[in-house]
This record gives C-alpha cells, sequence and structure tokens, in this order.
C-alpha cells in the first residue's frame, strides 16, 4: 500500500490538477487549498504566496527531470527507446513527469521561470541524447520525434505503430 502523500505533495498536486483541468485563470489559494483538503493557513505554512506555488512547480519540473534522466541512462533498452517509449506511454500512463509538463505547459508563455525550466529540461534531454547517438542533429532528429509522439498521445491518438516504425528506422541508423 502507497503511503499518502505529504500535505505539501497534495498541494501541489492540487494546483497542477487545477492548472490541467481549467487554467490559469482558476488558481486562487482558496480553490487550491480545497482540491487539496487542506485549511487556507494550511496551504500558507507550506506555500506563503501564489508564487510559492508556481516556485514548488518549477522545482517539481527540476526533481523530476533529474529522474526521468537517470532512468533513462539506466534503461535496459537504452536512451533513445526509452526517451521515445516515454514520449508515448508517460501520457497514456499519466505518469508523474507528463502531469508535472502538463500543468508547466499551461503556463509557458506567461511564466518566464517555467519557460527556463521547461527549456532547461529539454537542453538536458538533448545534451543525454547526443552523448547517446554522437551526433547533435541526430539527437535533434530522436527529440523532435518522440515531440511529435508525445503531442499526438496527449491529443488522444494511439502512436504505438509510429513508435515501432520509428524505432525500426533507429536501428537501420544503427543507434
Amino acid at each position: 500500500m502507497m503511503p499518502k502523500p505529504s500535505a505539501k505533495e497534495r498541494i501541489l498536486d492540487a494546483y497542477q490538477d487545477i492548472l490541467i483541468e481549467h487554467g490559469v485563470g482558476a488558481i486562487t489559494l482558496e480553490a487550491v487549498a480545497a482540491r487539496a483538503e487542506v485549511s487556507k493557513g494550511g496551504l500558507l505554512y507550506h506555500f506563503g504566496s501564489k508564487e510559492a506555488l508556481l516556485q514548488g512547480l518549477i522545482d517539481r519540473v527540476g526533481h523530476l527531470g533529474v529522474t526521468d534522466l537517470e532512468t533513462a541512462r539506466a534503461a535496459p533498452e537504452g536512451v533513445v527507446r526509452y526517451y521515445l517509449r516515454s514520449s508515448v506511454t508517460d501520457v497514456t500512463q499519466d505518469k508523474a513527469m507528463h502531469r508535472t509538463t502538463l500543468a508547466a505547459m499551461r503556463l509557458i508563455g506567461n511564466e518566464d521561470a517555467v519557460d527556463e525550466a521547461m527549456r532547461a529540461y529539454t537542453r538536458n534531454w538533448h545534451a543525454l541524447l547526443t552523448e547517446h547517438v554522437g551526433d547533435p542533429v541526430l539527437a535533434d532528429f530522436v527529440g523532435v520525434t518522440g515531440d511529435g509522439l508525445y503531442l499526438r498521445a496527449m491529443l488522444g491518438e494511439d502512436t504505438s505503430h509510429l513508435l515501432d516504425d520509428f524505432i525500426e528506422i533507429l536501428a537501420r541508423l544503427g543507434i
């Protein structure tokens, strides 16, 4: 049995959920506290303001991003295949990184700190892909392929056949 998330984690989860489901305009301290099932005082104890909630999301992006990259490095199928598969399965299995990414995407263009956190995550993936394929242009190709799979999966499209095709193409390229 999984332990119940801490109040701080529940508050961040609630913040993410509201961003994903209703957008930035629906974010109030009261709404986040109600969704997290904590008092407003409890929310303010952990996050003293909306800006602190935003920073909590940015910190979560950073932490989950590091964890994702570490998982990729250790993946038995290799970094490239892990990246492409997770571009589809994180969406369909509603993984933590996917939820955090969706919430952050609702803020892109409106919050410079979120923009930079997402750019840093993308740069880190590019560096890891380049390290494993040995060519930055090929790493870009893999990256945008994964981005396309991710977008289509977010839209509800079954991309499993495309994933298999792309992995076959990479195998032909010796990757």
